[in-house]
């Protein structure tokens, strides 16, 4: 079942322009703001998915607009586009109808996205972008087309089950100076789960000089960790924050998972100050306790039922009384 979406991927720009956003999100995912900004499913080899997008139009215009899909990796804490129309294995999985459309001024028009995973697919996530794009056509034989889309990015984990659960750990903390001599607080964060995350969160600054406390301020929107990842994240603050010392708090979040960290941190004069790390906030269980734990708690089961056997084994029947003839 699927439920409407009100949230937009891409909107077109205040002097108009074309615009995108979802117009159903699964129920199982409507309460993670993931879910209603991309196209974020895990799928079983085999299966099929259709999805609606809406493309809209504020331009002064009727225009022409072509609905595709493309591929997408994430690097570097980034979610990065291909160029063009160039493929991978998601985005031949997705088809579009209409592939085309006309959208007139100051309208909207729904298009069919499917996804449909092939039997012998593997297991894994994978990316790929959904464009919605407008040409131009050039001035004469020899000008350039100018070519303006808007996309919907799509995070597919394929696999049997349910999907691997998102998670990540701040393992660090550390304060600097940009390059302009602006206090910044770098964060790194380790991405811990199955599924790719799009960080975003706020910190704030408590216990400062002469008790001074500032924030939140947001953190820089953009960060994106492939699974096993590890990138930083970072707060740019108003110059006007004192070297501190400062007790940091920072709070992070990727759709329905949140994290937070603080630490003690004072502002160099310039380049970066010392990280400092972050504890885990669970603690593993050896997986060598797990095995002897197990191992003692089968051999006092099965020398409780021994005695139980035994005793059963041991106790004297009551005595039979003779029918009379």
């Amino acid at each position: 079942m699927i439920v409407s979406a009100s949230a937009t991927q891409a909107r077109a720009s205040d002097n108009g322009g074309i615009g995108v956003r979802i117009v159903d999100v699964p129920v199982s995912n409507q309460d993670d703001p993931r879910a209603r900004l991309y196209i974020v499913d895990h799928l079983a080899p085999g299966t099929t998915i259709h999805r609606r997008i809406e493309v809209s139009n504020t331009t002064g215009e009727t225009v022409n607009v072509v609905v595709y899909a493309a591929a997408a990796h994430i690097s570097g804490g980034s979610f990065l586009f291909a160029t063009g129309d160039t493929p991978n294995d998601l985005s031949t999985w997705i088809g579009t109808r209409p592939a085309s459309t006309v959208v007139p001024s100051a309208s909207v028009t729904d298009v069919s996205v499917t996804i449909s995973v092939p039997g012998d697919a593997a297991p894994g996530e994978q990316y790929a972008v959904v464009w919605a794009e407008v040409r131009s056509a050039p001035p004469s034989a020899l000008g350039v087309s100018q070519v303006s889309r808007v996309g919907i990015r799509v995070y597919l984990s394929v696999g049997p089950g349910g999907p691997p659960a998102a998670n990540f750990a701040i393992t660090s903390m550390a304060a600097s100076r940009s390059t302009t001599g602006a206090p910044q607080i770098r964060a790194v964060v380790r991405n811990t789960g199955g599924r790719a995350l799009d960080l975003s969160g706020q910190l704030r600054l408590l216990a400062g000089p002469g008790g001074l406390s500032a924030g939140p301020f947001p953190v820089q929107l953009g960060t994106t960790l492939a699974v096993g990842d590890a990138e930083p994240v970072i707060v740019i603050l108003d110059k006007q924050v004192p070297p501190g010392p400062w007790n940091a708090h920072l709070q992070l979040k990727s759709g329905l998972v949140e994290r937070s960290a603080e630490a003690t941190l004072t502002f160099p004069a310039s380049g970066s100050g010392p990280a400092v790390q972050i504890p885990s906030k669970t603690k593993a269980f050896p997986f060598q306790s797990v095995l002897v734990l197990l191992g003692v708690l089968a051999t006092a089961g099965a020398t409780a039922t021994g005695i139980r056997r035994h005793r059963r084994q041991r106790t004297p029947r009551a005595p039979q009384r003779m029918a009379r003839l």
